[in-house]
C-alpha cells in the first residue's frame, strides 16, 4: 500500500475545476486558527513552477515534487525564489521565514499563486494543510491502481483561501505498543505518515514488556534471541480464557532498522521517544537473563496479558549495569531529549517476599517498597541525565517521591498529572479515561475484541488537557497530550487502523487547535470528506455512527429521524422493528418517522456501507417516551462517592447491603483502589446532572453489578459471569439524583467500569459525583 501521505496528493487527478468555497466548505483537520476564503482558485498544470527560499523551503518543495512525481509521473520545475517570475505563470512559493509562532505557518491560495511561509516545521505542517485542500475524487482509485500510469497532463484546481495557524501544544503524541504484537518497519512508517498528516510530532515507541523485547541490543544478544519470542499467545480475553494458540510469536527491530525509522520520522518532524520498561513489565528480560530476578525462576516470556509479579531485583547491581548498557545503546540510536523508562504497574510481591530486598530497604532508610521503586527510578535518572538526556515515566513514578527532573505521563486519569504539575514537573496528559484507543468505541456486542472500557469519539473530542483545578501558572507545566494504543487485542494493521481512526483525528484537534476553534458539530461536518480520503487510500478506519443517530427523550408518540452519512459516498440502511439491518433493508434517502409508545421506547438500528462495500457494525438509537425523574432537594456535600466494602462476597450484587466491613470515600466509582480480590462493594452518593436530558448508563463488569438512579434499576448486569457490558437509558431533570452501584466479584478477574453518558459524551466524575449529607 502506498503511504497515506503520498497518496493524499494523488486525489487531485482528473479534476476539472473548483468554485470558490464558503468557510464551512473548506475542511481541515486539525482546525486552523484562522481560515478565510479568498476569491478565485489556483491551477496546477505543466506551466506551474515551485520556488523556495531557505533550507526548510527547499526540503518542503522537494517533498511536494517527489509526491507529484510518484503519484502523477510528472515534476514541476523547482528553483530558488526570485523577483522576476512572470505574473502570468502559476507559482507555488515556499518561504522559510518566521511567523512569530514556533511551528506556525501562513498559507494563501489565490489565482496565480500559492504562498506558504513558516519556520521549517511550520512549512511541513502547511504542506499537510495544502494537501487537504485537494478534493477527494472518484477517479483517484483508477489512477493509483494503474500499473503503468501516464504522465498527468490535466489541471488541478485548489480553492482560494488564507490560513494562519500554529499549534496549541508543543508535545502532540501517539504511543504504539509493539511488545504485545509486533508491527514490521513498513507498518511503523505508515503509522508515522498518518501522524505527520495530522500534525502529530512525538512518536512514543513502547519497545519492551513482559510479552516481548523488540529492539536489538548488541551487548546482550539473548534479548533478541530469547526475550523477543514467546512460545504461544492466549486466545480471546485474558480475563476469561485459558486457551492458547500453541504458536511461537516474536520479532524485533535491528539497530539498522531503528536508525532508518528514526530518520524517516525526523524527516517528517516527528521525534521518536523510546520506552524501555523498568523495574516492572520485565519478565521477557528475566527469561533471557534469569539472574536479574528475585527468584531462581524459571522464567519465560509471558504468554498472556496482564501484569507479571516477576520484576527486576534492585539488590543485584548487575541489573543496573545491564540497564545502563542497554540505555547507552538506545541513546545512541534515538536523539530524543526524552528517554521513557516506564515505571508503571511494578508489583511489589517479590520485593516483599525477599529478605535481601527488605534488608536493602532498611539499609537505605527507606519507608517501604514504593520508596524503593523511587530509589530505582532516581538512580536510573542520574545515569540518563549524565548522557545529556531526561526521563519520562508513567505516573506511578510519583509514588515514593518523584525523580528530580522527571516528566510525568498521567495515564491513571488526570490525578497524577495534577499532582506532578503542582510539584512543578512537566506533564504529558494521556489519561486512560479519554485517550486509550484500545478501548471499545461502541456496543461491545458489535465491536471486535478489545480492552473493554467504553470510549466513544465524542468523549475523546471533548477532552480538555488543562485541568481546572490547576492555577494558570501550574497549567503551564502541561506540555501536551498523547493517545495510547496498547496492542493486546490489536494483532495487525487493519485492526490498528480500526481502533485509531477517527478517534486520533479528534486527538489531533485537542493537541493542535486552540480551544476556541474546537467544535464537535463542525468536526462531524469535516469527517465525511476526510474519512473518504482515508477510504480511498486503504485505511481500515472504524466507520462512525451516522450524524443524527442519537438516543433522546421525545414528548409525543412520534419522532422524526434525520441522518447524514458519516463518510462521503456511503449509504445507510436501517430497520425499526428491532431486527439486524443489511444491504436489503430500507435505504436511508430522507427523514422518516417512527412510533414511540407512551411510557415506552422505540429503537432504530442501522448500518453504513462504504463505496468499496465495507460494512459497519450495527448502530442503534433509542427514543424514550417517559417522564423525567425530578431532581431531589438536598445538599450535595463534598465531591466524590462513598463506598462500603464486604470482604466475603455474596452470590449476587443485589444481596449486598450498605453496611460493610470498611467504608470510605473515592473520587469515582472505581474498584482499583480497593485492596482485596474477592469482595462486594456498594457505592452511594449523589449525581448532579447538568441539564434536562436522556442519560445513558454503562456497566462493564466481571462479575455482577447493578446501577440505580433514585432507587430505580437502570442497568442490571448481575450474576456470576465473565466480562460483560450492559447499558440503559433514563430521562433526568437537571440537578441532584441519588446514585447507587452494587458490585461483587468471586475468583480472579475483578473488573468494574461504570460510566454516565450524555449524547455519547462521558460525564467527568469530578464534575458530577457528590457525597450528599
Amino acid at each position: 500500500m502506498k503511504t497515506l501521505f503520498l497518496s493524499t496528493l494523488a486525489l487531485c487527478c482528473f479534476l476539472s475545476g473548483v468554485a470558490q468555497l464558503k468557510t464551512g466548505d473548506i475542511t481541515i483537520i486539525p482546525e486552523p486558527l484562522l481560515l478565510n476564503p479568498m476569491p478565485g482558485s489556483f491551477v496546477v498544470n505543466q506551466e506551474t513552477t515551485i520556488q523556495f527560499s531557505g533550507k526548510g523551503g527547499e526540503t518542503t518543495a522537494a517533498f511536494l515534487n517527489d509526491y507529484l512525481q510518484r503519484n502523477y509521473n510528472f515534476k514541476l520545475p523547482v528553483s530558488p525564489a526570485t523577483k522576476g517570475t512572470p505574473k502570468s505563470l502559476p507559482v507555488i512559493k515556499i518561504v522559510e521565514a518566521p511567523t512569530g509562532k514556533k511551528e506556525g505557518y501562513i498559507l494563501e491560495v489565490n489565482t496565480g499563486r500559492v504562498y506558504m511561509q513558516g519556520d521549517a516545521p511550520g512549512l511541513f505542517y502547511g504542506l499537510q494543510t495544502l494537501l487537504q485542500l485537494f478534493p477527494v475524487n472518484k477517479h483517484f482509485k483508477a489512477a493509483t491502481d494503474s500499473v503503468t500510469q501516464k504522465p498527468f497532463n490535466g489541471s488541478l484546481h485548489l480553492p482560494g483561501v488564507k490560513i494562519q495557524d500554529y499549534p496549541r501544544f508543543a508535545y502532540r503524541g501517539m504511543m504504539l505498543d509493539v511488545s504485545r504484537h509486533f508491527f514490521p518497519p513498513a507498518a511503523i512508517r505508515q503509522f508515522i505518515d498518518m501522524m505527520a498528516l495530522y500534525k502529530f510530532n512525538r512518536f512514543h515507541w513502547h519497545l519492551t514488556d513482559d510479552q516481548g523485547w523488540r529492539i536489538e541490543i548488541k551487548k546482550y544478544p539473548r534479548l533478541q534471541e530469547i526475550a523477543s519470542t514467546r512460545k504461544e499467545t492466549i486466545v480471546g480475553h485474558h480475563r476469561r480464557s485459558n486457551t492458547y494458540d500453541g504458536k511461537p510469536y516474536g520479532g524485533y527491530y535491528t539497530q539498522e532498522e531503528v536508525r532508518d525509522i528514526v530518520k524517516y520520522a525526523a524527516d517528517r518532524n516527528i521525534t521518536i521517544i523510546p520506552e524501555i520498561e523498568m523495574p516492572g513489565h520485565s519478565q521477557a528480560v528475566l527469561a533471557a537473563y534469569p539472574s536479574f530476578g528475585n527468584t531462581k525462576g524459571p522464567y519465560e516470556v509471558r504468554t498472556t496479558w496482564g501484569i507479571s509479579k516477576d520484576v527486576l531485583n534492585p539488590v543485584n547491581d548487575s541489573v543496573f549495569v545491564f540497564l545502563q548498557d542497554v540505555l547507552t545503546e538506545v541513546i545512541d540510536l534515538f536523539p530524543s531529549k526524552y528517554i521513557h523508562i516506564g515505571g508503571d504497574e511494578c508489583l511489589k510481591d517479590r520485593w516483599k517476599e525477599s529478605a535481601e530486598v527488605q534488608r536493602m530497604i532498611r539499609r537505605l532508610g527507606l519507608k517501604d517498597e514504593h520508596d524503593l521503586q523511587s530509589y530505582f527510578i532516581q538512580r536510573m535518572e542520574k545515569f540518563v541525565n549524565s548522557k545529556g538526556r531526561s526521563i519520562i515515566g508513567w505516573d506511578e513514578i510519583l509514588e515514593g517521591g518523584l525523580a528530580p527532573k522527571a516528566t510525568v505521563m498521567s495515564w491513571r486519569g488526570e490525578e497524577g498529572g495534577i499532582a506532578a504539575a503542582k510539584q512543578k514537573h512537566d506533564v504529558i496528559m494521556t489519561p486512560n479515561t479519554y485517550l486509550y484507543f484500545d478501548y471499545t468505541q461502541g456496543q461491545p456486542a458489535t465491536e471486535p475484541l478489545n480492552a473493554a472500557a467504553y470510549l466513544p469519539l465524542q468523549t475523546v473530542y471533548n477532552y480538555e488537557p488543562l485541568p481546572r483545578s490547576l492555577t494558570p501558572a501550574e497549567q503551564r507545566y502541561i506540555k501536551g497530550v498523547q493517545g495510547n494504543i496498547w496492542t493486546e487485542f490489536i494483532p495487525d494493521q487493519p485492526m490498528l487502523d480500526y481502533m485509531l481512526w477517527p478517534r486520533a483525528l479528534a486527538l489531533s484537534e485537542i493537541a493542535w487547535a486552540q480551544p476556541s476553534k474546537k467544535n464537535y458539530d463542525r468536526f462531524l461536518q469535516k469527517l465525511p470528506l476526510e474519512l473518504a480520503r482515508m477510504d480511498y487510500t486503504g485505511v481500515n478506519f472504524r466507520i462512525p455512527e451516522p450524524a443524527g443517530l442519537e438516543s433522546k427523550v421525545v414528548t409525543s408518540t412520534t419522532a422524526t429521524v434525520t441522518l447524514k452519512p458519516p463518510v462521503k459516498g456511503s449509504m445507510i440502511y436501517y430497520t425499526i422493528d428491532g431486527s439486524q439491518p443489511g444491504v436489503r433493508s430500507a435505504p436511508y434517502t430522507r427523514a422518516f418517522t417512527i412510533h414511540v409508545p407512551e411510557n415506552g421506547t422505540a429503537t432504530v438500528n442501522c448500518i453504513v456501507v462504504l463505496p468499496n462495500g465495507r460494512i459497519s457494525p450495527m448502530y442503534s438509537a433509542t427514543y424514550v417516551h417517559k417522564p423525567f425523574l425530578p431532581a431531589i432537594a438536598t445538599k450535595q456535600g463534598n465531591k466524590g462517592i462513598r463506598f462500603s466494602l464486604v470482604k466475603t462476597p455474596p452470590s449476587s450484587a443485589r444481596q449486598l447491603t450498605e453496611t460493610g466491613d470498611s467504608t470510605g470515600l473515592l473520587p469515582a466509582i472505581d474498584i482499583r483502589p480497593l485492596p482485596v480480590k474477592e469482595f462486594g462493594v456498594t457505592f452511594t452518593g449523589l449525581l448532579k446532572v447538568p441539564a434536562d436530558d436522556l442519560y445513558e448508563l454503562h456497566l462493564n463488569s466481571d462479575d455482577g453489578a447493578i446501577f440505580y438512579i433514585d432507587d430505580q434499576v437502570v442497568v442490571d448486569n448481575d450474576g456470576q459471569h465473565d466480562l460483560q457490558d450492559r447499558s440503559g437509558f433514563i430521562p433526568l431533570r437537571k440537578g441532584l439524583h441519588r446514585i447507587k452501584v452494587q458490585y461483587f466479584n468471586t475468583g480472579s478477574g475483578a473488573w468494574l467500569d461504570a460510566g454516565i453518558y450524555r449524547n455519547r459524551e462521558k460525564l467527568n466524575p469530578a464534575d458530577v459525583l457528590y457525597t450528599g449529607q
